[in-house]
């Protein structure tokens, strides 16, 4: 009787260990705690230059990031511009023979799939750092639509105000801002084959970019005979 008191106590010792559930090894395994992350797991596939280089906060057109164009137009073609600095690319310097300076504002149109330009010619006595009351040209090109108008002179449009203002560093010495507010009284007429003849009435405009000053400009290289 006790020896088979003790083969019953031993078969159910082993049935215990024999019937564990599947599940028991995995469920220890999840406890366990996780492998550390060595230097060799990161390779350097893992890391890019775009993940580790700054965004580049660029200008279109002045460094501060001020400038803008805002101009009402009607004739042949209605729109209203209010363009940011962001919105378009710029650049201005002295007109040819010393007659001022000169400033381009290229952006793009509502509803249009080309970008329109515009020039403005102001009529400043050299080395003027503000005016009122100064003459002034206008231009408008229609980009990859063959369409341009022009005041074709000084006498269609007036700067109210304008002034010079130098650039903070690091920006370039040479440059300053150009802030001025005008109005045209008679329209730019077309100067291309497929312009409309109703011409461009620019009844108020106002605007900020960069000019570079005079002696930067005669710097650059003369230009061979």
């Amino acid at each position: 009787m006790r020896s088979l008191l003790y083969a019953i106590a031993a078969c159910s010792a082993a049935c215990g260990r024999q019937g564990a559930p599947p599940g028991a090894n995995a469920a220890a395994t999840l406890d366990a705690a996780p492998a550390p992350i060595t230097p060799a797991a990161i390779t350097p596939a893992a890391i890019t230059p775009a993940a580790i280089t700054p965004a580049v906060d660029a200008s279109n057109c002045l460094p501060t990031h001020d400038g803008y164009l805002r101009l009402r137009m009607r004739g042949d073609s209605n729109l209203d511009i209010d363009w940011r600095d962001a919105d378009m690319q710029c650049d201005g310097g002295p007109r040819p023979g010393q007659q001022g300076v000169r400033l381009t504002f290229a952006g793009p149109a509502q509803g249009r799939a080309h970008n329109l330009r515009f020039v403005f010619g102001i009529a400043a006595a050299p080395g003027a750092r503000s005016a009122h009351n100064v003459p002034a040209n206008v231009t408008v090109i229609f980009e990859g639509e063959r369409k341009l108008f022009s005041t074709a002179g000084d006498g269609k449009c007036t700067i109210d105000e304008f002034t010079e203002q130098s650039l903070p560093a690091p920006a370039d010495r040479h440059l300053q801002r150009l802030t001025a507010r005008g109005f045209c009284v008679a329209p730019a007429t077309a100067l291309a084959a497929k312009a409309g003849k109703a011409g461009l009435l620019l009844s108020r405009f106002d605007f900020a970019g960069p000019v570079l000053e005079e002696d930067a400009a005669d710097e650059s290289p003369p230009a061979r005979p």
